[in-house]
């Protein structure tokens, strides 16, 4: 085994941020001068379009949903709902606690990282700026894949990209989207990270996986146990 790949939210981000994803849309409503609850109802339910990239970047995709919602924003309210929208995202993406000196840990052992995440636009554009990026040696995001796990392609890419075969890789995921199963499929070796301290964030994976893998571990502190040779 020579590389671990890794889920984003909920897996490499802190469970307990996900509980601020509808509070983080309150800025961007308030800018575009929607009720917060249409314009909740309406990100929501556009989530399948927006996770393959179907809307283009942020400000195109506020406009879309805009206009879904009635109103045609002026350039300037856009701006400031552009604003307020990357400002959000943030509030749901710090990172889980020890998440990244474990990273750095894993790296020094000789593990080659690398990062699948089904995301929006918010977290492709800022990614460049995040403490992840540097840690990563290839991050794969559905926006700008055009399709979403568990599609094999993106588990298949990530291994390319990471120069391994997907078969020396594990996957490391808290278990949305059917991750797991699509990692096992690929030839990967999946390790479930349940969250056991954040019941909570569960409830927000409203796709969760059927496929239970053999690796489980409550958190991600408990990972190096796994990987480790022997």
């Amino acid at each position: 085994m020579r590389a671990i790949i890794f889920d984003f939210f909920g897996t490499l981000t802190d469970p307990a941020a996900e509980a601020h994803r509808r509070a983080s849309f309150a800025g961007t409503a308030a800018a575009l001068g929607i009720p917060p609850a249409v314009f909740w109802a309406a990100m929501a339910g556009s989530f399948p379009e927006r996770v393959v990239g179907r809307h283009g970047g942020t400000r195109q995709t506020l406009l879309t949903i805009a206009r879904r919602c009635g109103v045609e924003p002026t350039p300037d309210q856009l701006d400031a709902a552009v604003t307020a929208q990357l400002s959000g995202a943030e509030r749901v993406r710090p990172p889980r606690p020890g998440a990244l000196d474990l990273l750095d840990r894993l790296r020094a052992e000789g593990w080659r990282l690398g990062l699948i995440s089904d995301c929006s636009s918010e977290l492709v554009e800022a990614w460049p700026t995040t403490p992840y990026a540097s840690r990563m040696d290839a991050a794969v995001f559905s926006w700008e894949e055009g399709y979403r796990k568990p599609d094999l392609r993106l588990y298949v890419t990530a291994a390319q990209r990471l120069g391994v075969a997907a078969g020396d890789c594990w996957f490391v995921g808290d278990g949305g989207s059917r991750e797991h199963d699509g990692a096992r499929r690929t030839g990967m070796r999946p390790v479930l990270v349940t969250n056991a301290a954040w019941p909570e964030a569960a409830t927000l994976r409203t796709d969760p996986d059927p496929y239970r893998p053999g690796s489980v571990i409550d958190d991600l502190a408990e990972l190096p146990a796994v990987v480790a040779p022997g």
